[in-house]
């Protein structure tokens, strides 16, 4: 098995002056996309993308696509996932993280919108900790082998970091309030088609 090569990544600054003339892809969990994303983002999970390919597809035969995350992590996988379906893409590097240290604003929906919640990241973050504190707690209360969660917390962690991967951001993504909602997808994949 050889290894895809890394997608092409756009510069922030390179993104920015192209902005109007791009299609762009926001593959963050809902949640993620209403805490800030690039103006005019749509927003089409990752584990999304291939159900969604032939809008996306349409849309880049008549434009260039900016597949955008967090990081620039899952836009990668976004882009090398396209492009084995034969639609070329590109990522912006350093993602939504580094569009906002330069200073560019993130567009937020209405205030009254409710998706408005933590990142993947941060919700990573609490998950681990709250099994890895509830693990020393069982196994101090209860029974030494409960510490053993703790273990399995601390290895998922290594392994993510060794892989780029992440099984937990993975589990959660796939709770109901990092899913989109069928109306939000209908109308980004609306406007898609009209692309």
């Amino acid at each position: 098995m050889t290894n895809s090569p890394a997608p092409v990544a756009l510069g922030v600054d390179q993104a920015r002056t192209r902005l109007n003339e791009l299609i762009v892809i926001d593959v963050r969990t809902p949640a993620e996309y209403a805490s800030g994303h690039l103006p005019g983002a749509l927003n089409i999970p990752l584990d999304r993308v291939r159900r969604t390919l032939p809008e996306i597809r349409h849309a880049a035969e008549r434009g260039d696509v900016l597949v955008v995350c967090a990081s620039g992590a899952r836009s990668e996988n976004a882009c090398r996932l396209l492009a084995e379906q034969g639609v070329t893409a590109v990522t912006l590097a350093g993602g939504t993280g580094a569009w906002a240290a330069k200073g560019h604003d993130l567009h937020t929906p209405a205030a009254c919108d409710t998706r408005a919640g933590w990142s993947m990241e941060r919700q990573v973050r609490f998950t681990a900790g709250t099994l890895v504190l509830l693990g020393l707690v069982l196994g101090l209360l209860v029974h030494p082998a409960l510490l053993l969660i703790s273990a399995g917390v601390a290895g998922g962690l290594v392994f993510s970091a060794l892989t780029d991967t992440c099984g937990m951001a993975a589990l959660l993504g796939r709770l109901p309030h990092n899913r989109p909602r069928p109306a939000d997808l209908a109308d980004a994949l609306t406007a898609l088609r009209g692309r």
